[in-house]
């Protein structure tokens, strides 16, 4: 491990032998080998299957005609996203599980905060523009088009993504200007930011302060455009006659509102919490869920529980079999 000599510990007035840190270990679930083969061979499974599944849903939207209207190209804006966010933290991950050198660099290690973070966030910010485009499709559907918008539903989309890469650039920052002189074993598969601040002997509580207030206003946010929609789209329901109908709408939504449960509820456990209730190994079975299970169901949820989506699957696999 590389360190370079510095100056003093913030907290005290006494010298210590402080460095400046140039690499960090990440230390993982278990030094047991034999259960690190074992999850890797899970986590590959996982890896795969998420890209296969995430990608091919993208593909599917590109090649169907009938999948052609912002409802599905929010979906395969997704799908893409949840290809990258896994892979920004289950390559490395991967590779730790059977090597015997963990280190990863400390601008390897602000990358990789930099970028989970950001498309964390995005991922936030798309859901909630997601439900507004099934409200706007549900509660008026005559002028969807027009509400609706190639120029909308692209802004929606860039704006998530600046929105996520400006908390992501906010905390990584202010993360990695803190000192390092204590270990620099990170109990965790990937560089989170509460094991990193663990870490930290310079004052964390700005850190702590961004993490609860900024994460708290994007969940809070968010939400209520997910709950607003869902309220108009419940009210638009209750005019629906038909059985058929509201069997669509129940379709439609209810995929949405499994993947927005989900997703939210692992991001409220892990950061809307005082400091004090931070246990890292708990947490970091949570954030892998977040970073590599929930994109792994995301395409099985929508996918499942979307009749469009299943026809074009099916009609994919017949053209298949014909050419074959």
């Amino acid at each position: 491990m590389s360190l370079l000599p510095s100056v003093l510990d913030p907290h005290n007035s006494e010298l210590k032998n402080i460095t400046d840190v140039t690499m960090f270990t990440l230390l993982g679930f278990t030094d047991d080998f034999e259960m690190q083969v074992y999850l890797f061979i899970l986590f590959l499974a996982i890896y795969v299957f998420t890209l296969v599944a995430n990608l091919g849903l993208v593909l599917l939207v590109v090649i169907d005609s009938r999948l052609h209207n912002p409802m599905y190209y929010f979906l395969s804006v997704l799908s893409f996203l949840d290809a990258c966010y896994s892979s920004v933290v289950t390559p490395e991950m991967l590779v730790n599980f059977l090597a015997e050198n963990k280190d990863i660099s400390f601008y390897g290690c602000a990358a990789q905060m930099l970028l989970f973070v950001t498309l964390g966030t995005t991922e936030c910010f798309l859901l909630a523009a997601m439900a507004y485009d099934r409200y706007v499709a549900i509660y008026n559907p005559l002028t969807y088009s027009v509400n609706m918008s190639f120029r909308v539903y692209v802004s929606l989309i860039a704006v998530s993504y600046i929105g996520g890469l400006l908390h992501g650039t906010m905390h990584t920052v202010a993360t990695f200007s803190l000192s390092f002189c204590a270990s620099t074993e990170i109990k965790h598969v990937f560089c989170d930011i509460p094991p990193l601040l663990a870490l930290a002997c310079s004052d964390t509580h700005i850190n702590y302060l961004l993490l609860f207030y900024v994460v708290g206003f994007i969940e809070v946010f968010t939400i209520l455009i997910v709950l607003i929609s869902y309220g108009f789209i419940f009210l638009a329901i209750l005019k629906i006659r038909s059985a058929e109908g509201r069997q669509k709408v129940f379709s439609t939504c209810g995929s949405h509102l499994t993947a927005v449960s989900i997703y939210h509820g692992t991001i409220l456990f892990t950061y809307m919490r005082p400091s004090s209730s931070y246990a890292l190994d708990r947490d970091m079975i949570v954030s892998v869920f977040y970073t590599i299970v929930i994109p792994m169901l995301n395409p099985i949820i929508y996918s499942l529980r979307n009749k469009d989506v299943k026809e074009a699957m099916k009609k994919l696999f017949e053209r298949k079999s014909f050419i074959n």
